[in-house]
């Protein structure tokens, strides 16, 4: 199977995996960067988010520093998975994003 570029799994910072790289801890979170260098944003967004609702609290600044995902995604992709919706169901992002279309920033219409 050919990996994307760019897809390659984080490096955890976490305290346990710097003094003990060769524990069941450290297994598990290089385990977990493993899995979402697989992943799209989307799922990636909505996988750390629920992870973050099972670990509970202080999971949000624990994540950030196995993953490298910011808080803000962990807490978006958290908020997610509580009230998902279907009508975003099978888009990765929002409606309005992107490129905008050649002829609209054109100056000659």
């Amino acid at each position: 199977m050919k990996r994307d570029k760019g897809t390659k799994a984080h490096q955890c910072i976490c305290e346990t995996c710097q003094r003990h790289p060769y524990s069941t801890i450290a297994k598990e979170h290089r385990a977990v960067n493993r899995l979402l260098a697989g992943l799209d944003e989307k799922n990636r967004r909505r996988f750390i988010g629920l992870l973050a609702l099972q670990w509970g609290r202080g999971s949000v600044q624990l994540l950030h520093e196995i993953t490298g995902i910011s808080r803000v995604t962990i807490r978006r992709g958290r908020t997610e998975v509580q009230s998902l919706d279907r009508k975003t169901a099978n888009r990765v992002r929002l409606a309005g994003g992107g490129r905008h279309a050649v002829e609209k920033k054109s100056l000659r219409f």
